[in-house]
């Protein structure tokens, strides 16, 4: 009987749970967590500080998942190491765990950079998981004065799910844009002035020069008062147990289409695992739910021996939104582009040798799926009606073979 272990308690964890008892209902299923808590989905943390959702329904799956599967939670433990030799996972307590296949799914970490001063804020905080979602939440008062360092997705969804409890909100970015890595000039400036109206200032191409106790000193001179620091520069891939392992690691762990890493027995899936970009070509890290269950389940289900199903159409892909404005990104920005904009609603599409590429959608983002498929299908544009699609995406664009094709899959 295999003995599977799994190293995280997230998305990719989940999808390997259940990829594994698509072939193995049997096998023991151990995972260890250095959290405390039942599986949960930290996109919703935002969504638990401003009241929209509780600790339940913020479960990633139901209160009986780790029984319903087999699966011995070890919750509140950290995986010190690993011995691929002799198999086995050394917790901090120096317990040993053994196992026949292993699954490394131990995300990120917040990055922070060394700034001078650093050290007199009393009150900082990360926004990285529940844990530190609820020690912000402890701090907050209707009088607070909250710096935000960082105006990526953690960030601004940190801004968003605290704003209405605070009493003024500052962002401050050494980019020269809101959420860069997913949005071109005009899309930041859209949403910009979206959070504007909503009350949050923004300090940009200006990063954080040192700290006092209470205040912030800018590269460009700005002291920016404030009760309550948030970091959210960024994050890095956990890593380290499959390097010290001696496991091939580069920006994330190296793995093949099955989510194995370069150690025998030994797989790596989520926020800590490369993807390889289908629209790029090239090897990355795509810290993203969706892409991350895909890659658990892959891996689950080729460690219980079930053979084929590759993880093997990863692209980027963002949906999100801030105070009612919803964004779905997808893709890579390259090649010729179709540009968009009334009030509100934003639209580019990125195409280039007969592929869609990617696309930014602001606002109205019905039938986002439509664009995605022909990115992970890499459809032609030549056998559909691009004119249409590029208008309003829908089904009569393709020809009447795709369209059953389309429709016979959404009915399976």
């Amino acid at each position: 009987m295999t003995r599977y272990v799994i190293i995280g308690n997230s998305a990719a964890a989940v999808g390997c749970v259940e990829g594994i008892r698509q072939v193995d209902r049997e096998g023991p299923i151990t995972i260890i967590s250095d959290e405390p808590h039942h599986t949960y989905s930290r996109p919703l943390i935002s969504y638990l500080l401003e009241g929209k959702t509780d600790r339940v329904r913020m479960q990633y799956r139901g209160a009986d998942f780790y029984e319903k599967n087999g699966v011995t939670p070890l919750l509140g433990k950290r995986a010190a190491s690993i011995d691929p030799e002799k198999k086995s996972v050394t917790l901090t307590s120096g317990e040993k765990i053994p196992y026949d296949k292993l699954l490394v799914a131990a995300g990120s970490r917040p990055f922070l950079p060394p700034t001078e001063g650093q050290e007199t804020v009393t009150k900082a905080f990360t926004f990285m998981n529940l844990d530190s979602a609820l020690a912000l939440e402890k701090a907050l008062t209707p009088a607070s004065r909250v710096l935000i360092v960082g105006a990526g997705l953690i960030g601004l969804k940190c801004a968003e799910g605290i704003a209405h409890r605070v009493n003024t909100i500052t962002v401050v970015d050494m980019a020269d844009r809101i959420l860069p890595s997913i949005l071109d000039e005009a899309g930041s400036t859209l949403v910009q002035e979206h959070l504007e109206e909503k009350g949050l200032t923004f300090h940009l191409s200006d990063c954080v020069a040192k700290f006092e106790p209470d205040a912030a000193i800018l590269k460009s001179g700005q002291r920016i008062p404030f009760d309550i620091l948030v970091m959210a520069v960024g994050v890095r891939p956990n890593t380290s147990l499959i390097a010290d392992a001696g496991g091939l690691v580069r920006r994330g762990v190296v793995t093949d289409e099955f989510c194995r890493t370069s150690l025998s027995d030994v797989y790596a899936a989520g926020d800590c695992a490369q993807s390889f970009d289908i629209t790029t070509g090239q090897e990355r890290v795509l810290a993203l739910l969706p892409n991350a269950y895909m890659q658990g389940e892959t891996a689950g289900i080729h460690m219980a021996g079930g053979g084929g199903k590759p993880y093997d159409r990863a692209i980027p892909m963002n949906a999100i939104g801030f105070f009612g404005l919803h964004i779905i990104t997808a893709g890579s920005y390259q090649g010729e582009d179709v540009r968009m904009q009334q009030g509100k609603t934003y639209k580019r599409l990125f195409y280039q040798d007969d592929r869609l590429k990617g696309y930014i959608l602001i606002g109205n983002v019905e039938r986002a799926g439509i664009y995605t498929s022909l990115i992970r299908e890499q459809t032609p544009l030549s056998s559909i009606d691009f004119d249409l699609i590029c208008e309003k995406p829908q089904l009569m664009a393709f020809s009447k073979r795709a369209r059953a094709k389309a429709l016979s899959g959404a009915a399976g």
